[in-house]
């Protein structure tokens, strides 16, 4: 029976403000790579594990999201943190996988997972694709842009949409869904050298750095002088507030996140809700799970972007298990570029 050592990242207790590295820990167990029981249907060696904000809330003590979607449920101090992320199948107990098999679904910030009946877990056809499409542009984050976008706005063509973090996982994506469709689109990032590649790489009709401006009430009027009707929101916030004040009639605000809010550091949104009222604004939060039911119409549309080049994914990676917890915390600095990917092992 062969046994393996497993280095995996807990939190060391509940986590309530911004994340610190002294907040995880590297723990380390013996497992075996032979299944045992009926618990356990695989084990899987994992080689590519996301990165995301919202696994922040499942770190407190108590939020809200952490009884909405199982996706989102509480962090346990001490436990394996489970991510969406791309591995290789080591031991199978299920019919439909084999040894040495490719497979994405809920693995863990970890060297090993261990799955547990009713886990997520498929085989993947990498279809030629870089691994890392597989958990970014045609994964959770790429879902979320496509559900959002096309379902939640509902966009006409020619129409104007603003993306905030539009360099991040997802708004780096709802920005080339919204130009390849037909629409006007201009975002907002924290970097200069983010906006150049805003405008130079994927496409958007303009860009500006948030950072540098003292007002963005006056930044979006600005922007956006005959006003907005799609916002793609993934701060909340100021930029939630200013974003809604530049609406126009029947506008759509498509909430996907509120990053600026999380640590509990930031101004939380309090929106004019006369404009609401008598915009007819339309605010909707979504998850990406609401829309499982276009997953084969997102792969087969990205999918096809992605090959003939009209499409870039944008990924940043980090290497090794003892990065995790860094990478995680770069995430509320404005750290990374497009999607935050940790490669745990290399795909041998």
């Amino acid at each position: 029976m062969e046994e393996v050592r497993n280095k995996y990242v807990a939190i060391k207790s509940h986590v309530n403000g911004a994340p610190t590295e002294s907040d995880f820990e590297i723990k380390s167990e013996t497992i075996s790579l032979t299944i045992i029981g009926s618990e356990i249907e695989a084990i899987v060696k994992n080689v590519l594990v996301s990165v995301d904000p919202y696994q922040l809330n499942r770190m407190k003590k108590q939020s809200s999201s952490q009884a909405a979607i199982n996706f989102a449920s509480a962090i346990i101090p001490g436990h394996a943190i489970d991510s969406y992320g791309v591995g290789r199948v080591v031991a199978s107990g299920r019919a439909d996988l084999e040894k040495g098999e490719l497979v994405v679904g809920l693995l863990s910030w970890g060297d090993y997972t261990l799955i547990q009946k009713g886990r997520l877990l498929n085989k993947l056809d990498p279809m030629g694709l870089p691994l890392p499409h597989h958990v970014g542009a045609l994964g959770f984050s790429g879902l979320t842009a496509y559900g959002g976008f096309y379902e939640v706005c509902k966009p006409k063509k020619g129409e104007s949409v603003f993306v905030s973090a539009a360099s991040g996982s997802v708004g780096s994506l709802v920005g080339q869904y919204a130009k390849l469709f037909g629409c006007r689109v201009i975002g907002c990032a924290g970097t200069q050298n983010k906006v150049d590649l805003l405008k130079e790489k994927l496409g958007f009709d303009d860009a500006f750095n948030y950072k540098e401006e003292m007002d963005l009430n006056s930044a979006l009027k600005r922007y956006f002088p005959e006003g907005i009707d799609i916002y793609f929101d993934n701060v909340g916030g100021a930029m939630l507030e200013a974003a809604v004040a530049n609406m126009n009639q029947f506008g759509r605000v498509a909430v996907c996140g509120a990053i600026s809010e999380y640590t509990g550091n930031g101004k939380r949104a309090a929106l004019q809700m006369l404009d609401v009222i008598y915009k007819r604004i339309t605010i909707q939060g979504f998850l990406a799970a609401d829309y499982l039911k276009c997953y084969a119409d997102f792969i087969e549309m990205t999918t096809k972007f992605l090959r003939t080049g009209k499409m870039q994914s944008l990924n940043d990676i980090s290497c090794g298990v003892e990065s995790v917890p860094r990478a995680f915390i770069g995430l509320f600095s404005g750290d990374n570029i497009g999607k935050k990917i940790v490669q745990i092992a290399d795909d041998e």
